[in-house]
């Protein structure tokens, strides 16, 4: 169990955190939120003993140990990317050795009732259950497994680190966390630079987790899939619900509404008391009566309406002038960096008026289509034109990095400003909650969130008919993500978006087209249709696990004795299907059962202090497995009766 108590922060005149407190139970996974600037990920940095609060104190066990995802990080050099994703077993090997030793000592020693030998032993016990703990994964086939789940080639496994972008260098040191397994993760906008893949891949790897978590990140779903309480930093305060944070803003703002009519009653009684109380101090006969009256008015209780933070920015996109039909065309179009293949004979084309969002793997080269349609990179062989009349908005995956730190906010705007929208300015940056003296700031003072509406503002500055976002959304917080997804509805011209952000891409575009193998794939519709068809052909390598004919309930079939899904069947062969389905299905409800109880188990406070705790561990992980068979085993089954 880990516990903050009295945290407070300050900066200047500004109270960050308000003598906050929180405790983190053993299995639960806190999505943290609140707007850029709250101090999310200050909260995290003081959690991992990476700062000091002013006052206040984190106090966790003995042996806690946590794995802390940043979002500024550089690898060391030298390494391979799964020699550094080894680097996770560190502690593993030193313990080993640690044991050895102790161990030599004892084989030397015949005292076997002294203290030290007993301290010998003690220590001997102690390393034992802490390698125990760690040993889960140590193998590099663990790493390369948990490194392609996370996007990884297996190619590139023998790539140096230093050759990574700061994205997929990210993805390293989050596989060295999920490697370790420690007791607590926590992980600052981790999907920030995945792709939709990766981030199914990691929700599925959290939910089997036995640890506790806290995460931040804009990805509304993702927060959804992974978490199962809400703890949102407002205004220095802490807002604490049990549910993950779709269900937590209904429940917030339910909890708001009825507070404030709570409040309302109140203001009205006490109005109505005063308004008695003055009456009654007129007249002497009533001046004790009056007096009794406003004790008890000074012994209620008064309900408090909180602050709340609902500032956002302002944002329209101009009217788009009018282009040609084709918006841009690529024709057999093939890009290679060096001997890496991105792209082969490609074609694609977005019309006037289209809405297309690119999604895939990162490395795929839907970054690299998006520069080549512009104008921005050259194809390798092919071509790439943009049509008639067509002006480009383009906002680079970087773009906020791109801006000068040197400048203040305002000499930013002026220098990507035409003549006439200079005495806009002020406006425009207000309209993007930079006010007042905010304007004068110098760039390098902003944070991620506010680099991004700087940028974004940028944009405002003139028409565009064709819009091109590569990943607009990192570093929003989620009510500027809003506005600006409002915004692109709004827009009438072509719109082309790259995002990996699920809730962000949910009925903005119409065509979506997937990256992959070096191709395009397209699907007509948005990305919860795009996702939906995924999924499908995912299935499909289950259905493959069909089930032997055989005595064994629980073996599959070769691949070449498969039989087709709904293929005609004998009684007994459906009679046995059914018995197996039944099977399987009361192994399902028997393995859940026993989940819950353990879970139980493992929310208790003491649970990390018990001798035992260690086994329970084990058989969870174990039964999560086994009901990952049972489902595929039921699965198939069900498949082959039709």
């Amino acid at each position: 169990m880990l516990t903050l108590n009295n945290i407070y922060v300050q900066y200047g005149d500004r109270v960050l955190m308000d003598s906050i407190n929180l405790v983190v139970k053993p299995g639960e996974r806190i999505g943290l939120v609140g707007r850029n600037g709250a101090g999310k990920s200050t909260l995290l940095k003081i959690i991992a003993g990476e700062m000091s609060p002013h006052e206040g104190q984190v106090i966790k066990p003995a042996h806690f140990t946590i794995g802390y995802l940043h979002q500024d990080m550089l690898l060391p050099r030298g390494k391979t990317v799964l020699e550094e994703a080894m680097t996770a077993f560190a502690e593993v090997l030193e313990l080993e050795k640690q044991l050895q030793q102790v161990q030599d000592a004892l084989a030397q020693r015949d005292d076997y009732e002294t203290a030290e030998y007993l301290r010998l032993l003690e220590q001997m016990g102690d390393i034992t259950e802490r390698l125990h703990h760690l040993g889960l994964a140590t193998t590099s086939a663990d790493a390369e497994r948990v490194l392609t789940g996370l996007g990884f080639q297996h190619s590139d496994m023998t790539r140096m680190t230093e050759e990574l972008s700061g994205g997929w260098q990210m993805r390293v040191e989050l596989a060295k966390i999920l490697l370790r397994q420690p007791d607590l993760i926590l992980l600052d906008e981790p999907t920030n630079h995945l792709d939709i893949e990766s981030i199914l891949w990691l929700e599925d790897w959290l939910n089997k987790y036995p640890g506790m978590l806290i995460v931040i990140s804009h990805d509304r779903r993702f927060l959804d899939n992974v978490t199962n309480r809400t703890v949102e930093i407002v205004l220095g305060r802490l807002e604490d619900y049990k549910a993950p944070y779709s269900k937590y803003v209904e429940l917030s703002a339910d909890r708001r509404e009825k507070l404030q009519a709570a409040y309302e009653n109140q203001q009205r009684l006490i109005a109505d008391r005063e308004r008695t109380i003055n009456r009654f101090m007129a007249k002497a006969t009533k001046t004790k009566a009056a007096q009794s009256m406003q004790k008890q008015l000074d012994k209620m209780e008064r309900i408090e309406i909180e602050e709340q933070d609902t500032a956002v920015m302002r944002l329209r996109f101009p009217d788009a002038p009018r282009s040609g039909e084709v918006v841009a065309k690529a024709e057999n179009l093939t890009k290679r960096y060096g001997a890496v293949k991105v792209l082969e004979n490609v074609n694609f084309q977005i019309l006037r008026g289209e809405r297309v969002a690119f999604v895939g793997q990162n490395g795929q080269g839907k970054t690299t289509l998006a520069k080549i349609l512009i104008g921005l990179e050259p194809p390798t062989t092919g071509q790439a034109t943009l049509g008639y009349s067509v002006s480009v908005g383009y906002y680079a995956q970087n773009q906020a990095e791109t801006l000068n730190p040197r400048l203040t906010l305002l000499e930013t705007m002026e220098q990507h400003s035409p003549p006439e929208m200079r005495t806009r300015l002020r406006a425009i940056l207000g309209a993007f909650l930079f006010s007042g003296e905010d304007v004068e700031k110098k760039v390098v003072a902003l944070s991620g969130g506010e680099r991004a509406r700087l940028a974004l503002a940028c944009m405002l500055l003139k028409p565009f008919n064709f819009l091109v976002l590569d990943e607009p959304t990192n570093h929003l917080d989620m009510l500027s993500k809003d506005v600006l997804k409002q915004a692109l509805l709004d827009y009438n011209g072509t719109l082309l978006v790259v995002s990996h952000d699920r809730e962000f891409l949910s009925g903005l575009t119409t065509r979506t087209i997937e990256f992959r193998d070096h191709q395009l794939r397209e699907y007509l519709g948005d990305v919860n249709y795009f996702l939906e068809k995924r999924q499908l052909d995912n299935m499909r390598q289950v259905e493959l696990r069909t089930l032997q004919p055989s005595r064994a309930a629980d073996s599959y079939a070769a691949p070449d004795q498969q039989v087709k899904a709904g293929a005609a069947r004998t009684p007994e062969e459906k009679k046995q299907l059914q018995r197996q389905v039944q099977r399987a299905e009361k192994r399902i409800a028997e393995i859940e059962a026993e989940l819950k109880k353990m879970e139980e188990q493992m929310g208790q406070t003491d649970f990390y202090s018990r001798p035992d705790h260690q086994q329970t561990l084990e058989r969870y992980r174990a039964n999560q497995a086994e009901l990952e068979r049972c489902y595929a085993e039921w699965e198939a089954a069900t498949e082959q009766l039709g």
